[in-house]
């Protein structure tokens, strides 16, 4: 199904009332989408599903995926994870991978 301007609209400010002091907030997440349900505006279901999607792309940009052909050590692992969330952001998640198909070195996605 082709998502209209209105619902695009809609879900957008639902995702930027979302965010307190720049970070997303659960509560507020919960009241929007209760509040959405008890109204059931047109197309609701439609606007639900476009606002998981959105909160799922803004999740997925505060997320590190750190590969490493061995075993990184601890200290290694804090300096980079620190080095990350100075650059990104305190509310940085991060992963660690061992991918033994790297030769050598970090690779680092956010």
């Amino acid at each position: 199904m082709k998502i209209n301007k209105e619902i695009r609209q809609l879900a957008r400010e639902m995702l930027r009332a979302s965010f307190t002091d720049g970070q997303l907030d659960r509560g507020k997440i919960a009241s929007l989408v209760q509040s959405l349900i008890t109204k059931r505006p047109r197309h609701f279901m439609d606007v639900l599903q476009y606002f998981k999607r959105l909160l799922r792309l803004q999740i997925e940009k505060r997320h590190a995926r750190i590969e490493s052909a061995t075993q990184l050590a601890p200290e290694a692992a804090v300096d980079i994870v620190a080095r990350l969330k100075r650059k990104y952001g305190e509310d940085l998640t991060t992963e660690f991978v061992v991918d033994p198909t790297l030769l050598v070195g970090v690779r680092v996605r956010v």
